[in-house]
């Protein structure tokens, strides 16, 4: 009797990793299709942007305030305004003029303005943020040239400051998906070759007492 419950519960153990492990494969799976939706394709897309070598035209406020939304608390929230800054640009790869964003976020967020604020309750605060930042393209690099990222395709008459996407997200969206199939897959092949080894080891045991 108590070789045969050692055995069921032997059989239980290797039932449980057997499950967990088409679990991890299953979870993997559904991540690299989630991520790759989500992630992984506007990530490619992005990573057609091209820099080049922009300077500034004009740095200007066009008269609109746009909403924002702000958090001061768990029970504090609401919608204040920012004044809409405009920084054109000529981008040296098509040698036009451009509308500068922070990064795509911001662009996608707002288009018609190239900086959005970090939203405070009070629309004062707001306008000095916009104001100071104007100030400082208009003094310190209104005559240089930096880097820009542009894409032809989709966005001809948009540059980005800051290429947001890179190879790091590229390497996450796949790593972690293929890390939790692999764990799964290794705990499934290990559990059915414990079980082979053990069912060998048996039957080889009692051909010594037969």
């Amino acid at each position: 009797m108590a070789k045969i419950r050692v055995s069921y519960e032997y059989s239980e153990a290797e039932d449980k990793s057997i499950r967990l492990g088409l679990f991890l494969i299953v979870c993997g799976v559904v991540s690299l299709f989630i991520l790759g939706f989500c992630w992984l394709n506007p990530t490619l897309q992005n990573m057609q942007c091209k820099s080049a070598n922009c300077t500034v035209i004009s740095v200007q406020q066009n008269g609109e305030m746009f909403e924002c939304p702000f958090s001061c608390g768990a029970d504090c929230r609401g919608t204040s305004l920012y004044p809409c800054l405009q920084i054109y640009v000529n981008n040296s790869e098509s040698n036009s003029k451009a509308l500068l964003h922070y990064n795509e976020q911001q662009l996608v967020m707002n288009p018609k303005c190239s900086y959005i604020p970090p939203c405070e309750r009070d629309n004062q605060k707001n306008s000095e943020k916009v104001l100071m930042l104007q100030g400082y393209w208009t003094e310190e690099i209104s005559s240089q040239s930096f880097t820009c990222f542009f894409n032809r395709h989709r966005r001809p008459d948009d540059v980005l400051l800051m290429n947001s996407h890179d190879d790091n997200v590229l390497l996450h969206c796949v790593l972690w998906p293929l890390v939790t199939l692999l764990v799964g897959a290794l705990i499934v092949v290990l559990t059915i070759c414990t079980k082979s080894l053990a069912v060998r080891a048996e039957a080889i045991q009692k051909r010594k007492y037969s």
